[in-house]
């Protein structure tokens, strides 16, 4: 990957701090009887994209993220096959992009762009919440609904009341101890949000889908492939003779900065940056020679490498400060665990990388049509990797993390404990 140019001098004492916040997920709940889905048309619009399926239309929305004025806007994917990777005489073409292999992808829905730091700052954001409503637990373990320091605070109550500390966790970042240099490009709202780890990435999602009752996640290889191809077969998605200038954010025209999301022409599906701006993480741990392996015409789910080792994690798209090639729609690319070496944390923050190349590094989601099942939902949201795991669970330890429940009861408990100043 591409370096961008040199940061500040003070990007050399970065680090992520060490305390984690614990979150934990409760499954997605079902929208009541008669209230429309969010996502879902019972009759085609009449413009604006839209996929029939047998329940009707899947179509654009715009989520709001309960506790906040965040929005961001989902599109509608229609399923298909198309070959993932390049073919042998594709201009810029490297050995990890073949051999080409057909896929089939569901049908669901992606992110009409990257996720912007007004999101991602919304998660950062619960961390002190979460962590003063350990004081509020206790409260609850000792006295019950009944403690007089609870009664006034019925949203906490109720969250208490109905929380289930025995299931998994999912893990929330913590302030950073240098924001400058995490931001040396930039932390406007509408610009995306960087330097995050993979995992940090994937936990967001389970976070978001927790609060929302909608399921999240990244996007497989695969998924993230033929989304940015939009139906093409060419290097780019646009058509021969169009410009990448009008459709991407890369070092000829970014000024050696981040841009905003949707600044530039979207693809034929309506999404904005899939080629520049920013690279995006997906699920897969990178594997050189993974396609090779795929016989047959697999899912884009069949289709994945799991991770297992922490590194290296694919991450597709090509980013602000790289040369065309790298952004074509085939293009590759892998993290790598050099990108730690100058956070000062003993072990190495799960959250957040250092080096300059990751201040080109984000991600986007993607909702699936088919509910997920609770295998897919751990290998799509948990912890992967023992290292990470074993770090997670020595912090907890030592005092240096919190947990609770990222469930539809948690904005509102959460914007109590503040508005009585309670949140340390």
């Amino acid at each position: 990957m591409n370096s961008p140019p040199s940061r500040p001098r003070q990007r050399l004492l970065l680090a992520a701090s060490c305390c984690l916040s614990l979150l934990i997920n409760t499954t997605c709940q079902a929208k009541s009887e008669g209230t429309p889905t969010l996502g879902f048309a019972k009759v085609k619009p009449t413009d604006g994209p839209s996929v029939e399926t047998d329940g009707g239309y899947m179509v654009a929305y715009t989520e709001q993220i309960p506790g906040t004025d965040v929005t961001f806007e989902m599109i509608p994917i229609p399923g298909g096959e198309f070959l993932l990777g390049s073919p042998a005489d594709e201009a810029g073409r490297n050995d990890d992009e073949g051999p080409q292999v057909k896929v089939k992808v569901a049908p669901c829905w992606v992110g009409k762009c990257e996720v912007t730091w007004a999101e991602y700052q919304a998660y950062m954001n619960t961390y002190a919440g979460m962590k003063s409503m350990n004081s509020m637990r206790v409260e609850m373990k000792r006295f019950g609904a009944e403690s007089e320091k609870l009664k006034p605070l019925p949203a906490v109550t109720n969250y208490l009341k109905q929380e289930q500390l025995d299931i998994d966790g999912v893990t929330s970042p913590t302030p950073l101890y240098y924001p400058d240099v995490t931001y040396a490009y930039g932390d406007q709202p509408d610009q995306p949000a960087v330097s995050m780890s993979q995992f940090a990435a994937r936990q967001y999602t389970k976070w978001v889908s927790g609060i929302t009752t909608r399921e999240y996640r990244l996007p497989t290889e695969a998924e993230w492939e033929y989304a940015a191809r939009a139906g093409s077969t060419s290097a780019y998605s646009f058509e021969d003779g169009e410009s990448l200038d009008d459709y991407a954010w890369f070092a000829e025209n970014s000024n050696d900065e981040l841009s905003a999301v949707g600044s530039k022409r979207p693809n034929a599906w309506g999404l904005h940056d899939m080629h520049g701006n920013v690279a995006e993480m997906v699920l897969d741990q990178y594997d050189e020679a993974h396609y090779g392996s795929l016989t047959g015409t697999p899912t884009a789910l069949e289709a994945v490498r799991w991770p297992t080792e922490l590194f290296p994690r694919s991450i597709r798209g090509g980013c602000w400060y790289d040369e065309p090639e790298a952004l074509r729609s085939a293009a590759r690319r892998q993290t790598d665990s050099e990108w730690k070496e100058e956070d000062p944390n003993l072990p190495k923050s799960p959250w957040w990388f250092t080096e300059d190349p990751t201040s080109g590094v984000g991600f986007r989601i993607l909702r699936p049509l088919a509910p997920m099942d609770n295998e897919l939902k751990q290998k799509a949201w948990d912890v992967d990797n023992e290292e990470i795991r074993l770090d997670v669970a020595g912090r907890l330890q030592e005092g240096r993390g919190t947990r609770s429940s990222a469930d539809p009861r948690l904005p509102a408990a959460l914007e109590e404990l503040e508005s009585a100043g309670l949140v340390e």
